[in-house]
């Protein structure tokens, strides 16, 4: 083992310290570099410590020069440091020996300082929204002429039922309806159950227990059903379609389909539209009587209100219209759902990079504009479905 440093070697070891001090001299003020301004005086972590504080302390903007004449050593990363601190330039009055101006000239010479990387300018804002706003009107013009399609293909089928592509539909309606009653039933029922005990903490404090029947049935039925079922869809079906509309643009099936005169619209598009629109108001529907029943269990367990008073004060609590209302708007949920997961999908490029972009733009875009949709109709219909 080596042996330890004796008191004597310590204030040699504190004189080889780097530091930054000031002095006064002719009315004017220096600040004064002393020490070893080296890697192995600056490798300590107090000395480090102890030097950055100096230097904070001495900031270069001000008139004061600088004297290094009382450095003992310089290496390039003391002469760095300096250098940095200076902002690469020098001061205006500069005190030094020989070889510390070497030592600095070279390090200047050889640094390069980092531009500021500039902020956008107005020229480049005005460009970026230039970009963005054809591209929102194409985006705006594509839903357009897809719905317009939509229209002309649903008339087409009014027309010549026979032609109608039935099979399509009535699979596309198994897939995107009765395959998702269980995921709806059991999220309904856990959102139910939540929200129901939470509901109970708080009316239990004023005494009114029996209005979490009220509360239940109205933001089950008109809001929160219609809402979790079309996010659920949303994520489960819309990216579907995406996905396979997608995977056929990639195989190259879409181009098939043209080159045989089968259209897109008539063959893909609205069968999946038609699906979505009857198939999204009884999973609605099926999701709010999920969440009511879970709320209903719930009650019964925490407010000790029965199941049979639950049923008898629903009715009376929550108006036929609201059923209604609900209806409604999931079947505008379902069509917004399909016609976005057709879009994108008819927007795939043929690779799977860009399928995958196109997937989960899908769904996030489908989520949206159901929230979108239904702040939209809560604002339309604010005075129906309430007791006068």
């Amino acid at each position: 083992m080596s042996p330890a440093t004796s008191p004597a070697d310590a204030p040699a070891a504190d004189s080889a310290r780097p530091r930054v001090g000031r002095r006064e001299q002719d009315g004017r003020q220096w600040t004064v570099a002393s020490g070893c301004w080296t890697t192995l005086a600056m490798s300590s972590k107090p000395a480090w410590q102890a030097l950055a504080k100096d230097l904070a302390a001495a900031p270069p903007a001000d008139d004061r020069a600088w004297d290094l004449r009382p450095i003992e050593q310089l290496d390039h990363i003391g002469a760095q440091l300096l250098w940095e601190h200076w902002h690469h330039q020098w001061p205006a009055t500069l005190e030094m020996s020989p070889q510390h101006k070497a030592v600095l000239d070279q390090v200047a010479q050889y640094t390069v300082p980092t531009p500021a990387e500039p902020g956008p300018s107005l020229n480049d804002r005005v460009r970026a929204f230039t970009h963005l706003g054809p591209r929102a009107m194409f985006v705006m013009r594509d839903l357009t002429e897809l719905i317009g399609q939509l229209a002309l293909d649903i008339g087409k089928l009014i027309r010549a039922p026979h032609r109608g592509p039935w099979r399509d539909f009535s699979g596309h309606l198994y897939q995107f309806g009765a395959t998702a009653l269980h995921i709806t039933a059991l999220v309904g029922l856990l959102i139910g159950v939540v929200l129901a005990y939470l509901i109970s903490q708080q009316l239990r404090q004023y005494g009114a227990e029996t209005f979490v029947v009220n509360i239940l049935g109205l933001s089950l039925v008109r809001e929160l059903g219609p809402v979790l079922a079309a996010v659920l869809i949303a994520g489960r079906s819309g990216s579907a379609i995406t996905a396979q509309i997608g995977v056929m643009r990639v195989t190259e099936e879409l181009d098939a389909m043209r080159v045989m005169g089968i259209p897109h619209g008539f063959r893909l598009v609205m069968p999946r539209v038609l699906a979505l629109a009857i198939a999204m108001p009884l999973i609605s529907l099926w999701t709010s009587m999920a969440a009511l029943a879970g709320g209903m269990l719930a009650a019964d367990a925490a407010l000790d209100i029965s199941p049979a008073y639950f049923l008898s004060a629903l009715p009376r609590a929550v108006p036929i219209s609201n059923l209604w209302l609900a209806t409604a708007k999931s079947a505008v949920f379902g069509i917004l759902i399909a016609l976005i997961g057709c879009y994108f999908g008819m927007k795939v490029k043929p690779n799977t990079e860009s399928l995958g972009r196109g997937t989960t733009s899908s769904v996030v875009t489908s989520i949206t504009a159901v929230i979108l949709v239904d702040a939209l109709f809560a604002v339309l219909f604010k005075g129906i479905g309430f007791r006068a």
